[in-house]
């Protein structure tokens, strides 16, 4: 695990100890009121935390979000590190699917309009590259574990007219819930080019994967043909990811491709 130096901690203020946070990749720290976190494309973090900087700074009852730090060169990112507000909370899900599907729908309401950034179409992560290929823009093959249920995949994927926005790409476990009554907290923002209901696809595909939910899962997102493709293109999305991230992840199990196979039952 990489720390930030005296040098970075100097530049966004902070004097208290690091601690790792849980989750995630295993690479953010807390040091007093803060996050640290690196930066891996220091274009688009410097670009999210421009982004959430607005928000923070606007009047949202519905949602909030982190408050990303200046370091002392006057920019969010500063040798690889972005910092932003340390926010208490129980990451989700934990349950609350309608109130995550809830304030998806207020956040991603608050990013209309913002502009899509250059560099979301120079991405080579696996992500992005699985996201390419659940549009159709790109073409992988994938472990043999995933590869019956890869190709039914593409076979349900259908033609769909719908608008892209701004969204964010990884939200089930990146809101965070307190019992005082204040709204969920969005934080890690995955940006993507996509329709929102394609970002609530995920989460929906997610909960059948990773949370054992089913039927009355995919109802909360909507069941029409548009909401469907969603659905089939978010399964592609995780799956062609997974197979990607296997040197990471390690090999997918037969219960995992099962997983997957069962989603497929869902929206078939």
């Amino acid at each position: 695990m990489a720390y930030p130096s005296k040098i970075v901690l100097e530049a966004f203020g902070l004097k208290d100890g690091l601690k790792p946070l849980p989750g995630g990749q295993g690479e953010s720290f807390h040091s007093g009121n803060a996050v640290l976190k690196p930066a891996h494309d220091p274009i688009e973090a410097e670009w999210s935390a421009q982004v959430f900087s607005a928000l923070a700074s606007s009047s949202h009852r519905d949602f909030h979000v982190p408050t990303p730090i200046l370091a002392s060169n006057s920019q969010f990112v500063f040798q690889g590190w972005a910092a932003s507000e340390f926010v208490a909370g129980r990451a989700g899900p934990g349950g609350k699917w309608v109130e995550l599907m809830g304030t998806s729908r207020f956040f991603h309401a608050a990013l209309q309009g913002i502009p899509n950034p250059d560099f979301l179409s120079h991405r080579s992560h696996p992500w992005a590259v699985a996201d390419q290929v659940a549009w159709g823009e790109a073409s992988v093959d994938v472990v043999p574990e995933l590869q019956c249920v890869y190709q039914e995949l593409l076979k349900l994927r259908k033609n769909v007219k719908m608008t892209s926005q701004i969204v964010h790409g990884d939200l089930t476990g990146n809101m965070l819930f307190r019992d005082d009554g204040t709204p969920p907290t969005v934080i890690d923002f995955s940006p993507f080019w996509r329709p929102v209901e394609y970002a609530e696809a995920i989460v929906i595909v997610d909960g059948i994967l990773d949370h054992d939910q089913g039927r009355d899962l995919v109802k909360l997102g909507g069941t029409s043909f548009e909401c469907l493709q969603m659905l089939v293109r978010a399964l592609i999305f995780r799956l062609v990811a997974r197979s990607r991230l296997v040197a990471v992840m390690g090999e997918v199990t037969k219960e995992y491709a099962g997983a997957f196979e069962r989603a497929v039952l869902f929206i078939s």
